[in-house]
């Protein structure tokens, strides 16, 4: 029964915050303040608000969440268990942060099912809940039909004080305030409580006036603790606006109820201790031993499994009346959404050979991506205001605006972390689009945090990246990238390419576009390149190649990347005339070359010949593994200067005469 002193509502309520709360106890690890204090505005989203279906997680048609605040996640785990996920059991809960379990310490796509993206890093989740907008901005306008709105549902997100202060978060929701994506809503925990106290210390711009000035609707719930009815008005008004975002601020007690922790520092990221948990159980009139859920508020948040499955029936009589009248574009819908690529689409991919007049591998990028714009319909992207020099526009295919979703040139200003992040969430969203994005690549240091929770999260963004050595020239070396190459190297499951041809970049699209769940840095050149004899597309899925070998075990390998492979087979030309076994090695992706067995790294790197030099415009980090102690390299262990790129070439050593005397040095 319900307990007279208590509303069903709140009930519920402090069955959100007394999860929390036990969880993080148990565990002697976490953060119960927020979950304590936007339980009441989470209920009433999900209770009221929210399409979902608990038993079918992946349903298309179902509304996203977003707990940017994702030190919170116990907020999200016990609303998961509460309306009956079977991702996420009470023993789950118990085991918050512990190994193995499925209630890691922040919110994994990858780990639970029905938390949509990985967040934590603040900022990234309400930068990913764009994305999720904009692909279902994109999905609506390229699908519905004035009879049929297959596509239609909301992306909310629940964001804090920190991801208001994390730049990412301005870059991508002034984005979205440009586009007018009238189907995102975010409610903002306004709390003024970060780790090192009251905001107050550093945080007191006005946010709703900032909102505002981005071209958001704004609202605001003065009293977001009891206030239920406020906070579903505002929602309810939310929706009611269809062209631009909403920003809804809900201001709140943090660790609301606890008596002696709560609108402190304290509770944020602490278990409140024995003391303060009996304490907050008297105080909120919890007669509950931990994790007991009372019978009436499980019932309650359990309808949510009924309602789910009732709306993704209606839906389904939606989708077969669909199929019915249109079934061209059911196939293709049909197809996109369950990750299947269009049949063939890699033959579309150009090919090339030695015969025709070398271009820069941006060139060869753009190439590739008009190739496979057509036969891929779901590729979608842009760059950070640099097209012209990134060369990422997909001709005939229109621009990304406001009213204008169904086109796929994205343009995302000089944004480059926002960018990233946004991608992540258009990846994330199962609608099967396939995203790029683009800037130099010095700049990935800009969107590095993105580009490392692209490939934790397993998202198969492609990252298209120019001007990437000192050849790029005058700029000088604050866009020189003589480190950015090794530094992304080491972030685990992201595959990092760098083509020396045509032929090798039209391979690394190749990989990048069947890596659905990996994602893909291409590092291209400003300068033209020619093309090689021996390389193709095949070939670069295997990492590294022999792309040009003598007559019986060589006497010493040269082993390049991208633009300094041309130079190694020159060198290996001018050696064999003198008559030195000479191996050239084309080594495009790192990644690739260490998932090949054994016996195919012995063929192409054999340990027999010690003598190995390694030839990359970039820092000599890491290339010790190939060239063993008796090896060498040619790499820039410096900055760049502000030169013509030809001359910094040469300067820094990058000649063929140069490179011929570190040879004949290792060969004694």
């Amino acid at each position: 029964m319900v307990d007279p002193a208590q509303s069903l509502e709140e009930l519920c309520i402090n069955s959100i915050r007394f999860l929390a709360i036990d969880a993080v106890e148990k565990a002697k690890s976490g953060h119960p303040g927020l979950p304590m204090g936007a339980a009441p505005m989470a209920f009433v989203l999900w209770d009221r608000f929210m399409r979902f279906n608990p038993k079918n997680p992946k349903w298309y048609n179902r509304d996203r969440f977003v707990l940017s605040a994702g030190h919170g996640c116990m907020l999200q785990y016990a609303l998961l268990y509460l309306t009956g996920y079977d991702s996420v059991t009470l023993d789950d809960i118990k085991q918050f942060r512990q190994w193995g379990s499925r209630t890691p310490g922040h919110p994994e796509n990858f780990e639970t099912e029905g938390v949509e993206v990985t967040t934590g890093p603040l900022g990234q989740g309400i930068a990913n809940g764009v994305g999720l907008a904009m692909a279902e901005a994109h999905d609506a306008a390229t699908f519905n039909k004035p009879d049929a709105a297959l596509v239609d549902h909301y992306t909310y997100v629940i964001l804090g004080d920190g991801c208001n202060m994390e730049g990412v978060s301005g870059e991508a929701c002034s984005l979205a305030g440009h586009l007018g994506l009238g189907k995102l809503i975010a409610l903002y925990d306004d709390n003024h409580i970060s780790i090192d106290g009251n905001t107050e210390i550093s945080f007191t711009e006005d946010v709703s006036k900032r909102f505002e000035a981005y071209g958001w609707h704004v609202l605001h719930v003065e009293n977001g603790n009891t206030d239920l009815e406020s906070i579903a008005d505002a929602i309810a008004q939310a929706k009611a606006v269809t062209d631009k975002p909403t920003f809804i601020k809900v201001t709140t007690i943090i660790g609301y109820g606890s008596p002696n922790r709560q609108n402190t520092a304290g509770v944020h990221g602490a278990a409140l201790g024995a003391d303060e948990v009996a304490a907050t159980r008297k105080n909120l009139g919890w007669n509950y031993e931990p994790f007991e859920i009372p019978e009436d508020a499980l019932a309650h948040t359990r309808k949510a499994v009924e309602r789910g499955a009732n709306l993704e029936t209606e839906w389904n009589k939606t989708w077969a009346d669909y199929k019915a009248k249109y079934p061209q574009e059911a196939a293709e819908f049909e197809r996109r959404t369950s990750g299947i690529l269009p049949e063939g689409w890699e033959k579309s991919l150009p090919t090339f050979t030695p015969d025709e007049k070398g271009k820069a591998t941006r060139q060869y990028s753009e190439g590739c991506l008009n190739a496979l714009a057509p036969a891929i319909p779901e590729l979608i992207g842009g760059s950070a205001d640099l097209t012209h020099s990134n060369l990422t526009e997909i001709k005939g295919f229109g621009n990304f605006q406001k009213g204008q979703y169904q086109n796929r040139n994205l343009r995302f200003g000089v944004r480059e972390h926002g960018m990233g992040a946004i991608c992540n969430g258009i990846g994330l969203h199962g609608s099967g689009l396939v995203p790029y994005c683009a800037t130099f690549l010095v700049f990935a240091d800009y969107m590095r945090a993105a580009i490392r929770l692209a490939a934790l999260s397993e998202i198969g963004v492609i990252y298209v990246m120019t001007h990437d050595s000192i050849a790029l020239g005058e700029d000088g070396p604050t866009h020189q990238p003589v480190e950015t190459i090794a530094s992304l190297r080491v972030i685990p499951n992201l595959l990092v390419m760098r083509p020396a041809d045509g032929n090798e970049t039209s391979g690394a699209y190749k990989i990048a576009v069947e890596n659905r769940h990996r994602p893909t840095l291409i590092a291209l050149t400003r300068q033209a390149l020619p093309n090689l004899n021996g390389s193709s597309i095949d070939v670069v899925g295997k990492g590294a190649y022999v792309l040009s070998d003598s007559e019986g075990t060589p006497d010493l390998i040269l082993i390049g990347t991208g633009s300094e492979v041309s130079l190694c087979v020159e060198v290996a030309e001018k050696l064999t005339q003198v008559g030195k076994k000479v191996r050239v090695v084309s080594m495009p992706c790192w990644e690739l070359f260490e998932e090949q067995d054994a016996a195919y790294k012995e063929s192409v790197l054999p340990k027999a010949v010690t003598k190995r030099l390694a030839v990359e415009a970039g820092c000599s980090f890491g290339w010790q593994r190939y060239t063993g102690s008796e090896g060498d390299s040619i790499s820039i262990d410096t900055f760049g200067a502000s030169a013509p790129g030809g001359v910094l070439m040469e300067k820094f050593g990058y000649t063929v005469d140069n490179v011929l005397a570190k040879a004949k040095a290792l060969l004694g």
